[in-house]
Parts: structure tokens; sequence; C-alpha cells
């Protein structure tokens, strides 16, 4: 029975993008006249403080529109943005409040002051979360503001607002005789030097107030002028406190657990962080030991943000406890032990700073130095005295040709045998992406692919494969020999693309090998996670449920544009790396092999020794053999895509229990056969310190880019105007329902609970940082609008159309003033399209309707791979000799071109022809025909329909290459 996670909101509806119809708060950017109030819903509550004045209603007007409803802490994903708007109405309201009372009775001002009021008892309730400002400068702030001291506490804020924005130049402590009235740590905060990277750490222990503020300020000594980094102490009393922390503030780089902290959150949580936090939180943890406690919450810690450093202060016998917590904490203190303390969380951050090539390279590029090797540019030499292209140098900048060079001494190292500042940097990659190795790539994710599919298959491996990969995957599988057998993505016709491959086919398909004996010459599996338009599949299930039939499988993940999801909880548990760490360790885990046992009981027969029916096997979510099971897990990604690096940057990430006994020469081998002995060390350097900013900031911008997504998709969805043109396609749409359990179609748009409810259960999820807009009801075709309406007019560029819609994709480097650009151009786009509808005589209206309703009605159904030419196949499995197929075209008289409207002839008479090429509309990049595969009526008919300008391996003037009928019946 299908279930919702999520509580129907206001009148219990929710519209296609899963927000709640009553609500329609503005998107735009607003200038500082007409600032709103921000959006209390999705922040903490907190009873008023003491002398705050009521609330009078205003009338509503551009300078006070009416406030929120008191707030309470709603979905973590949006805090960042509330918070935000939060101190710049704040700063707004009281620049308004300092100008003194408008109108003979100032009720406008009295309305604002009102604003004011809410806006700071909603700062209030988060920021107990955050080190700085913190509640005693809130505090401060609050008296200032009862006082009506406006013009004080404006410059109080103004400071604040400079310090969170990392300004430059930050405001000394404002307003006369302030300074000498101020505590200590107010003072503290506004003391911060501005010019070291600074973040916060979280002491979790359950103390007075005053003893908490003493606790900081005993820290905060220990730091020095020299240290490398800054940083601010907050402290929390409890559990639940703690895991809130993390999922509001990613400026939390370190974790302190003090023995005696409280359960229960000391404030009241809002239901959808009620939710989510309840599920890190296990029943009876009162009644465990302190450390016993201490050890679930470091656990805890560590499922949400895995990179963070976790400390243990105690007063107990530490040297007892040391051995058996290692793996749980960086380090173990007694309380006394705070100059180690203060050094143990510099040098945790510190670690993850660390760029070893980068710095290398820096380094190399400051050094005198005379080139006699090959590589004139190095040190700017052909560039710098040339009067033809100095040019160069004014546009690239002097670094980038001091840093270039050839060799491989002064630490720079080697990418094909590294020891030194590149290996390092590799196994810092390791450690941020959960591998047990990571190599770094230069020529992209093509040229990673190319090295795994090499170094695990050999000629004859069969090798099961997405027909919908990248088709670098089709090319290294005709490099490396495999025969290849390809899987059927679900299609989604009416939008003219796949989405991914059920896991019932995936199975089927192991299982029908298995009955016909050649399970054994099953290598690999190839899958790509997430898909170009998002679609995300459940790695740990699928490994799970494909090892228990095949226990030695090979899985290679394509996650060329998901390198981002480790940086988030929620998505980082349908990553490679994370579902393969898990599946390790229930391997391990006692009830699983008990498990195990039971299912083996079922499936198969105790005398005969022989397996159940296949469809037993089908019904049932298997679990595979903890004694069998060897891990063996791959994954590409492409950094450059979704993390900063140049282009072409990308990493090899690996999992494989066996790399060293089975893989590790032949992954040396392929590394070598496809990398270039000059790489470009500008590529290594970015993805060295891509790495750092993922490790440091990787929540945070993860956390942004997803939430930015979920606005255009609300604004979208909301905007009268914008839903008659245009619609944002959510999970019901792209994932049919027999793949999901519950019914939410925009999850993160209903708060994290539902996001995190969402990705645990269904098979398959999309990624909300894609959004695939519908255009049909605009008459014009993906291709059309993408180029004349979004890149050439408003300068707006997208990666993918499809014939009858645009897909749009944040990234950690969208900022909301492009999110709010993007709207206002999908706006002035629906208003042209209303003006332009105006002006239609009866004709032009009825063009226009056909072409509506060609956009909108399916097109040929998307063609599934068909099946290999005899000549090519090896049996009665589906597997093909791709290389062969490829290869048999070199031959003289063996192919032939022929135009598009011939083969549709050829085709329909019955008579086989097959592909003697990759014919790939780019993008997405993957091939509708293969070397070898026999064409089909619905391919032809869907590329007839196809509106891509680039389509690799098909010559609009020769028509098709295929092999000839006199070959194919040859025996040649």
């Amino acid at each position: 029975m299908r279930t919702d996670p999520v509580p129907k909101n206001g009148n219990g509806t929710e519209n296609d993008a899963g927000s709640p119809v009553v609500r329609a708060p503005s998107v735009a950017i607003t200038p500082p006249s007409t600032l709103t109030p921000p959006d209390a819903r999705y922040l903490p509550a907190a009873p008023a403080s003491p002398g705050a004045p009521a609330s009078p209603a205003a009338p509503p007007s551009p300078a006070a529109p009416p406030s929120p409803a008191a707030p309470e802490i709603g979905t973590p994903s949006r805090a960042w943005r509330i918070r935000a708007d939060s101190w710049e109405f704040l700063g707004y309201g009281l620049k308004q409040l300092s100008t003194g009372p408008t109108g003979p009775t100032g009720t406008r001002q009295s309305g604002l002051s009102g604003q004011v009021n809410r806006a700071l008892a909603l700062l209030e309730s988060v920021e107990l979360y955050w080190a700085f400002p913190g509640l005693s400068i809130l505090g401060r702030l609050r008296g200032l503001i009862r006082e009506a001291q406006y013009q004080e506490a404006l410059e109080l804020v103004d400071g604040i607002r400079a310090r969170m924005c990392r300004a430059k130049s930050v405001p000394e402590l404002p307003g006369p005789g302030f300074s000498d009235s101020a505590d200590a740590a107010v003072q503290e905060a506004f003391q911060i030097t501005s010019d070291r990277p600074r973040f916060e750490v979280l002491v979790v222990d359950d103390i007075p107030e005053q003893d908490a503020e003493a606790l900081k300020s005993d820290m905060l000594a220990q730091r020095r002028p020299a240290d490398a980094f800054s940083y601010c102490v907050n402290a929390v009393p409890s559990y639940e406190d703690a895991l809130v922390a993390l999922l509001l503030n990613p400026d939390i780089q370190a974790c302190v657990l003090r023995p005696g902290f409280a359960i229960r959150a000391s404030r009241p949580l809002g239901s959808d962080l009620k939710r989510v936090v309840s599920r890190h939180v296990e029943g009876g943890l009162e009644r465990l030991r302190p450390i016993d406690r201490i050890l679930r919450l470091a656990e805890r810690i560590a499922e949400l943000r895995p990179e963070l450093d976790v400390y243990l202060v105690a007063d107990v016998a530490i040297e007892g406890l040391a051995g058996s917590l290692t793996r749980r904490f960086a380090r173990i203190f007694r309380r006394e032990d705070r100059l180690d303390l203060h050094l143990s969380l510099l040098a945790g951050v510190a670690a993850r700073y660390e760029t070893p090539f980068f710095t290398a390279l820096q380094e190399y590029s400051r050094r005198p130095a005379s080139v006699f090797h090959a590589l004139p540019i190095s040190r700017g030499g052909s560039v710098g005295n040339s009067p033809w292209i100095r040019d160069m140098a004014d546009f690239y900048g002097q670094n980038l040709l001091l840093a270039e060079t050839s060799a491989t001494s002064g630490g720079l190292d080697s990418l094909l045998d590294p020891h030194g500042s590149i290996k390092k940097a590799q196994t810092l990659a390791a450690r941020a992406f959960g591998a047990d190795k990571t190599f770094f790539v230069t020529n992209g994710t093509s040229t990673a692919n190319k090295v795994v599919h090499q170094s695990i298959v050999a000629p004859g491996d069969i090798v099961l494969v997405d027909r919908n990969c990248h088709k670098s995957h089709h090319y290294a599988l005709m490099l490396s020999g495999a025969q290849v057998a390809y899987l059927d993505a679900y299609p989604l016709d009416q939008y003219s693309f796949y989405g991914a491959v059920p896991l019932e086919s995936i199975k089927k398909m192991l299982l029908d090998y298995r009955r016909a004996g050649r399970l054994d010459d099953v290598k690999m599996i190839t899958l790509t996670n997430c898909t170009f338009d998002g679609i995300v599949y459940d790695p740990e299930r699928v490994m799970e449920e494909c090892l228990a039939i095949k226990p030695d499988l090979v899985f290679l993940w394509d996650e060329a544009w998901f390198a981002f999801a480790a940086f988030h909880p929620v998505y980082r548990r349908r990553t490679a790396m994370a579902a393969a760490a898990k599946l390790e360790a229930q391997l391990r885990d006692p009830d699983f092999i008990l498990r195990h046992e039971r299912q083996a009981r079922e499936l198969w027969d105790r005398e005969t020794g022989e397996p159940a029916a296949d469809d037993a096997w089908l019904r049932t979510r298997l679990i595979p053999d903890p004694a069998k099971v060897r891990l063996r897990v791959y994954a590409t990604q492409s950094t450059h895509k979704t993390l900063t690096s140049l282009r072409q940057g990308s990493m090899i990430h690996v999992f494989d229990q066996d790399f060293e006994q089975l893989n590790g020469e032949a992954f040396r081998e392929a590394y070598m056969t496809h990398t270039s002995t000059s790489p470009n060390y500008q590529i290594l350097a970015s993805l060295d310190i891509g790495r750092r900013q993922a490790e440091l900031e990787g929540f945070a911008l993860v956390q942004k880019q997803a939430d930015l997504a979920v606005s255009i998709g609300q604004a979208v969805a909301r905007n009268p105007l914008l839903k008659k043109y245009f619609r944002i396609l959510g999970a019901r749409q792209l994932v049919p329902e027999q793949f999901r359990e519950t019914d939410c179609s925009m999850p993160l748009s209903q708060g994290l609970s539902a996001f995190d409810e969402v990705w645990r259960r269904d098979e398959f999820v999309v990624d909300p940082s894609r959004l695939t807009l519908d255009i049909g009801l605009t008459g014009i075709d993906g291709d059309t609008f993408k180029h004349d309406h979004l890149m050439d007019k408003y300068g707006i560029q997208v990666n993918k159309t499809s014939r009858n819609s645009v897909l749009f994709m944040t990234n950690i480097g969208t900022s909301r003033s492009a999110v709010a650009y993007l709207v206002e151009v999908l706006v002035k786009l629906a208003e042209s399209f209303e003006t332009e509808k105006r002006t239609l005589g009866p004709r032009g209206l009825r063009a226009l309707e056909a072409r509506i309703a060609i956009l909108s009605t399916a097109p040929p159904a998307l063609p599934d791979f068909s099946r290999f030419a005899r000549r090519f196949r090896g049996g009665t499995t589906p597997d093909g000799h791709l290389r062969a197929a490829y290869f048999e075209t070199y031959k003289e008289g063996a192919t032939e071109y022929v135009e598009p409207a011939e083969l549709a002839a050829r085709v329909e008479s019955g008579q086989e022809v097959v592909s003697a090429g990759f014919v790939t509309p780019y993008p997405p990049g993957f091939p509708i025909l293969v070397p070898g595969q026999v064409i089909t009526g619905n391919a032809l008919a869907f590329m007839a329909a196809l509106d891509t300008r680039e389509v690799h391996g098909f010559d609009p003037g020769l028509g098709y290459r295929v092999f000839t009928t006199d070959w194919l019946s040859s025996d040649s």
C-alpha cells in the first residue's frame, strides 16, 4: 500500500512541485524599500523574551508588510537562507526605526517595531546553534531594541552581518561606551582576526550558562596570533541539540564531547526537524552509561558529518578507554589538557586544509629556474618576450606560466608513478570520498571509465551494462574485448529520455545467465548513478541483491554527475563508496549472517543443492552470503562537473577488497595506457584544492544548491503565469509508480525529513538539484528554446534538452541572484508568449496549437536495445562481440552508407540490417545504435523525430553506415 511520509499541508493538497498550494512567498530579490520579513516557518520557536513589546498589527504596505506567525525549527535545508534573510531584515527594520516615526500617530513605526521583535525572536531561537554571533550578543541587541536605542542596535547588527559575510574590514564594537560594558563573549566575538580562515567548535555538555561561558573563554584563551586558523566555541546541552547544530550549522568543523550532556533538545523542535533527529536518536539512551551515550553520539556525528573531527574530554581514567575508542575519536583528553586540545583542533582542520600537490606547485612557481627540457611555455619563456602572443600572459596571468613544467622534481611528483605530493593528494581524496584508494584523472571521466573497464575485463568476459550509459563505456567495452549484454532502462517516452535500469531486470538477467550455465563468465555490471536527468539508484540494495546471485560481481558506478553527493547526509547514502562501506559493515554483523541463513533455507533445496525457481528469487529482497561475498566497487566521478576543478578533472574511487591481489597490476597498466605522460599540472592542482573545499564546506554548498533548486521549482509551481507554460517534472513524472513506495513528487520542498524518508525507501529517486522543465505548452522544441530563448537572448546556459524539456542544474557555485534571474527570465518569456498569442490570428493560433499538440503527445517510443546480429553473438544469451563488430568494419567491402529513407524501406520489408558504428545523439551521449546491432524501425523513427543538432556517427549527407548484405552472409 502506497504511503506518503509527509503530512499534507494547508488544505491537504499538494501540487506537482510537492509544495503546499496555499503558500506563496516571493522568490525574487527584493529591493531594500520592499523587504519582506523572513519566512519564519523554517526556523526555531522560542518564548518571547521578557519585556518584549507586543506586536500590533500594521496595515500592509511596501515598507512594513505583515509579519509571519511565531516560528519553530522547520526544515534544516532552508535554515541557511532564512537565517541570512532574518539578519538582513533586522538591519533594514532597525534602519527604518532609527530614522524616527512616520505619520501623525507613528502607526507604521509601531508595526515595524513588532516585526523587528519577531525577527529577533526568530534569530534567538536558532542562534543557539551558532557560536557567532551567539546568544550573548543577541541579548545585548535585544536590550538596545527594548530601550529604543535603534541606531546603536543597527551598528551592532551591521557589525554582525559584516562578520557573518566574512568581510575583510570588520567594524569595531559600536556605540559610545559600549565596549566598556560589553561582556567578554561579545568582545571576543568581534575581535576574531578576519584574515584567517575561521570555523566553529561544538562542545556538547549540559552545564550552567555561567560555566559554559567560562568554558568558552578558557578554550579561546589558548589561541595564539601565529595560529593558522581562528575559531569560536559554542556549547549545547544535549544529544539532540548536538544533532540539530550539525544539521543547521555548516561552520562547525570539530566536536568536543564531554560527559554529562542531556538527551532531549533544550528548545521545541518543529515536526520536520523532529522527524529527522528522531531517526538518529535511539530509544533508551537515558539508561545507558555516560560513556555509551557518548559513543552513540560519536557514531551519529559520523553518519551526519563524517568529515568532522570528534574529540572526547573526560575526567575518568582515559588510559583504559583509549584503545577501545580510537576509531570513534580523533583524540581523548583530560579536562586540564587545554593547550593540547586547542592544538588538536587546529591540526584536525589543517589536515583537511592541506593540499600537497597544489602547495608543491605554488612553491615550484616561486623558485628561480632555467629550463633545458621540453615545454617552451614553461616559466613563460616563449610568451613573455613575444610581441605577438603577449596577450596570452595578460589573459591567463603569470602564475599559470610559472607553474607550467614537464619536470617531476621539486616536490611535483609523477602522476604515473606517484610517491610524493600527488600520492598524498590522492590519499587525502580517498579519505574525503570514503574510498580505499583514489586516482586522479586529467582527461575526464571518459578516460576514467576506460581505465576501469580495461583493468577489470578481459576478452570474453561478460559485462552487463545500461545501454544508456555514456558513450565512453561502450568504447571501453569495445577496446577491452568484453562480451556486452545490454540492460534497458525504463523509458520516459513523453519526454524522450530514459530513466534507470530496474533492479528486477538486472536480477532477471543474472538469473538467466545462471540458468544458461554462464554465470561464471559474468564479470562486471556498469550503471550510471545519477543519470544526466537526475535519476538516482539505491546502490546498496542493487549491490546487495546482485551479490546474492553472484558473490564476486564487480560494480562500476559512473557518478560523473554525482561527485558532490558525498558531502550531504541524505545524498551520501546513495553513493557507491558509502553503500560499499555500509555493506562491508553489514557483512560482519551477526544478525545479517543469521538473516542470510534463514533466507538460504527458503531459496535453496537442502537435498539437491539446487536453487528455487527464478520467480522466488525475483520476488524476494535477496541477502548475500557473507562467507562468499567479495566487495569490488569502483566509482568514476567528474569532479569538474559538480565540484571545483578545471575542465577534465576527474577521479576514480576504489573500494575493492581484492584490489592488490586481483587488480592492482592490471589497473596500473590500464592507467598508464590511457593517461598522458604529460598530464596537466593545473588540473591536478585543482583536484587537490577542490577536495579541500569539499571537505571543509561541502556540506554547506550542497545544502545550498539543493535548496536553491527547490526555490526555482516552487516559483514555477506557484506563479499563475509560469504555470500556463512550464512545469517542473518531479518523481511522479520521472519515476514510475512501481518503483516508488512513497508518493511525494518533490520531497525536499516538504522538508528534510521527507527528503530523507523518500531516499531511504524508494528504488529510484530524483536529485532535487536537477530540474527538468516541461516546455511543451510553449509550442517551442527544447533545442530552439535553449539556443534562441535562453542562451542567445538572456545568456542562460544549460546542458541538455529533449524535444519538449530543458534541464536546469544548480551546483555549488549557483547564487541566489542567479536563481532570481532565471525566474525573472522565465516570467519574461511567459509574458512574451502571452503577447505573441494575442497578436496571432486564427491561422496562427491553429499553427501554435498544432505545435503544442506535437510536443505534448508522445513521439515514437524510445528504442530499447534490439539484439546483436547472429554473426556477432556467441550463443543463446544476449551478449555480443562488440569489439569484433567494430573492427570488422575496417575490412574493405564490409560496410556501406544508406540514406534514412532507403534504410527504413529495407527494415520495413523484413531485411535484417546491421549497424556498422555507434550512432550517438549528444547530449546526453548514449548510443541509439552500436556496432553489430540489428536496426529496427523504432530506432529509425526515433532518430527521425530527434531535434538534437549534434549526432555522432551519423552523416546527414551520406546516411547510416551499415554492414553490407553480402558481407553478413559471407564467411569473411
